[in-house]
């Protein structure tokens, strides 16, 4: 038996009442990096708490985008796990039934709104 690999999946959703600007969609700038921890403090928590929380391992933003408005946010991130023989496998609509509850029907994540269908995990 193998040590345990580490595995990851994507997680995207919308936020509506943050206004995208172009500084948000740059990496390297003091407001992507400050957004980066606050959406990390908040999305770590949950996915502890999931069905995969004890092989998570955690989530890296990977970009903001405009949404449909301009106060639309589109959040990228990618999110890793350990997965070995002895660790349940990864099921994506499992995953995304939690945080649909966690965030109140994919609604609130903390004191952000979100758009209700925009909700995505992928494996």
């Amino acid at each position: 038996s193998q040590g345990p690999k580490i595995e990851q999946f994507t997680l995207n959703f919308t936020i509506t009442n943050l206004r995208f600007t172009p500084d948000l969609g740059t990496p390297n700038s003091a407001k992507f990096k400050s957004t980066e921890k606050i959406m990390q403090h908040y999305i770590d928590p949950l996915l502890q708490k999931s069905s995969i929380g004890p092989s998570f391992t955690g989530c890296k933003v990977t970009g903001f985008r405009s949404g449909r408005n301009r106060d639309n946010v589109e959040v990228d991130a990618v999110c890793s796990y350990k997965t070995n023989d002895s660790l349940a496998a990864f099921d994506r609509e499992k995953v995304y039934h939690e945080l649909s509850n966690m965030t109140n029907g994919v609604t609130t994540l903390g004191h952000y709104s979100l758009e209700t269908n925009s909700l995505y995990v992928n494996g």
